[in-house]
């Protein structure tokens, strides 16, 4: 949860209110400060509070002084009064460690607290939560749990405040279970608290989680949630592609009047796009006045997931004639638009604009969609060439560059790339067994099977076990998963049934199963067909249009990228059952409907 300006001066006011009751000598000190909008006015108020005859010995006026720096930002002046105090105490020091949080400079923060234990000031519950946050912003885990052992040891572990902060410090630090269990100790929470946890969850990618935290928030208090947990909430649904939730916090958003929020806006945003439902994503940014960056971003990666890249460069350039500054994350997106366009001049373009034009750096991440676009109109010696010039620090991301080129070339029988692309996936020890796999298909499909067969046998020597594919449809409020080859779900013989039948029909249509770019080792045709007819996202489908009534659009996740073999199964059946699929696969989605579908073939 964010921690902003005015939420942390709303803080240091009731840091000061803790102080001893105003003589009447401080009341018009204090106004006047409360009165001032510029450092210039402070200064003034500073300089008549020598002549009144005060003295810097007067801890109870300075306090309210440092309050009025650090209001305006003006932490080194509010720093400099701070060190001419002969005896700062508890609220001297915690409105200048929250002054730095405010500024970002959470690491001065953290060392203001080690020289405050120094002394004989004793740290209260708002300096330990202040220091708290600090270690948030800075994602320091072993200082924060330090901290936490302190507050328990100063008697704050059962403070409202302190586990508060606490509970937002273990999530922004991904350590999602010490935030639940602080969360679970405490006999009272407020909305912050709440908050925390259900952000802590859906930014750590446990949206499950973060969904049931909220129903628990639903069950038991009768707040009504604010903007930043709606945002978390909506963050969670647009993860697990959960539309039917998601419909249902928009309707809390409207309830709540938080549609003018720009983070909740932009997640809005995203989940729509995210759960398939392009259209209303479209609809909702277009009610937006004055979209900002973070709207615009939200908007162009959803055009782009779906394919629709001139679109996608259509909105950046409006965006820039709007005087929005795009971001990496928004590059992110338009690259990516442009990569599942086929649009690789415009890609490029964009590429070398970025820090020319708009001042931002290029990243692993952003040559990484490059490759991509390479790949996609089969330039793969030149996507190679450009791979092997990336210098990539972060594991994750040298997994997706080689991991893009990996699946490329086996779609291209370039068997001497992938053997590249796995063997640095390997030796890196990232996507093991999808490299193992992806070369061993590459190798079987130019007929080396010789190699195909040891690099199987090197899986099971090594122990390395592939992640099953699976599908999942979401109806009413309840999600239904389904893995390859399984049939031990309810219905399960319904779902073969009408498989069959579909596959029947399919075929009198010159539909010709099992042959699309798969890759088996030495089975029949008919057993080839069989084993494609059970892909976890056909299996998903068939049990949908049985159990989801028609005129309803089907909306089906899955896990890993869409073969051809069920793309071209996909688009037959909607032809045949005259019904609209959409399936969010890795990388993008795919609308079916009367026989083709949106990508046109190209992905």
């Amino acid at each position: 949860m964010k921690w902003t300006f005015n939420r942390n001066f709303r803080f240091l006011g009731s840091q000061l209110s803790r102080q001893e009751e105003s003589p009447s000598s401080h009341l018009n000190l204090i106004q006047q400060l409360r009165n001032c909008n510029d450092v210039r006015s402070v200064s003034s108020v500073h300089c008549s509070f020598f002549k009144s005859g005060l003295s810097k010995s007067d801890t109870f006026a300075a306090n309210h002084l440092v309050n009025g720096y650090v209001r305006l930002r003006e932490i080194s002046l509010a720093h400099r009064l701070f060190d001419e105090m002969p005896e700062p105490n508890v609220v001297s020091w915690t409105s200048l460690m929250a002054g730095y949080v405010v500024a970002g400079q959470a690491g001065l923060a953290l060392g203001m607290y080690v020289k405050m234990l120094e002394t004989s000031v004793k740290p209260n519950d708002f300096t330990v939560s202040t220091v708290v946050k600090a270690c948030s912003i800075l994602a320091e885990l072993e200082a924060g749990k330090k901290i936490h052992a302190h507050a328990e040891v100063m008697g704050y572990g059962t403070d409202l405040v302190v586990c508060s902060s606490l509970v937002c410090m273990y999530g922004y630090c991904n350590d999602v279970n010490g935030a639940r269990s602080v969360f679970d100790s405490m006999d009272h929470r407020n909305i912050v608290t709440w908050t925390s946890m259900i952000a802590a969850y859906a930014q750590n990618g446990r949206g499950s989680e973060a969904l049931e935290v909220f129903r628990l928030f639903n069950s038991m208090v009768r707040v009504r949630a604010n903007d930043f947990m709606l945002a978390s909430v909506i963050s969670a649904c647009s993860s697990l592609g959960k539309l039917v939730a998601g419909r249902a916090s928009h309707g809390a958003v409207i309830r709540g009047g938080h549609e003018v929020n720009d983070v909740v806006t932009s997640t809005l945003v995203d989940m729509y796009g995210k759960s398939g439902c392009f259209d209303y994503s479209w609809k909702i940014f277009k009610r937006i006045p004055n979209p900002s960056v973070v709207e615009y971003t939200s908007i162009i990666v959803g055009a782009s997931k779906y394919g629709l890249g001139k679109l996608s460069i259509e909105l950046f350039e409006e965006m820039v004639e709007r005087g929005v500054n795009p971001n990496d994350v928004t590059f992110v997106g338009v690259l990516h638009g442009c990569s599942h366009s086929g649009l690789v001049d415009e890609g490029l373009g964009f590429l070398n604009s970025m820090l020319e034009k708009h001042g931002v750096e290029p990243e692993a991440k952003h040559y990484t969609c490059v490759v991509d676009m390479y790949c996609r109109v089969g330039r793969l010696d030149e996507a190679h060439k450009l791979a092997k010039s990336i210098h990539v620090e972060n594991p994750a991301e040298g997994a997706l560059l080689w991991g893009t080129l990996l699946s490329a070339s086996r779609l291209h029988g370039r068997v001497d790339i992938a053997q590249e692309a796995s063997r640095r996936l390997i030796e890196s020890n990232q996507q093991v067994a999808g490299a193992y796999v992806t070369l061993s298909n590459a190798c079987a499909s130019t007929g080396e099977w010789e190699i195909a067969h040891g690099l199987r046998s090197q899986m099971k020597q090594a122990g390395v076990v592939k992640d099953p594919g699976c599908s999942w449809v979401e109806i009413r409020d309840s999600t239904f998963v389904f893995h390859a080859g399984d049939l031990s779900f309810e219905r399960g013989e319904d779902v073969l049934r009408l498989l069959r039948e579909l596959e029947g029909r399919m075929k009198e249509r010159g539909y010709a199963g099992g042959s699309l770019g798969l890759v088996f080792f030495e089975v029949e045709q008919e057993a080839k067909e069989e084993i494609v007819s059970l892909h976890s996202e056909r299996l998903a489908l068939a049990f949908a249009l049985i159990v989801i009534p028609k005129g309803i659009t089907i909306r089906v996740m899955k896990n890993l990228r869409m073969c051809k073999d069920c793309h071209e199964a996909f688009k037959a059946i909607s032809g045949i059952v005259e019904r609209d699929f959409i399936v969010r696969d890795v990388n993008r989605f795919h609308h079916f409907r009367d026989g083709s579908c949106s990508c046109g073939d190209f992905w």
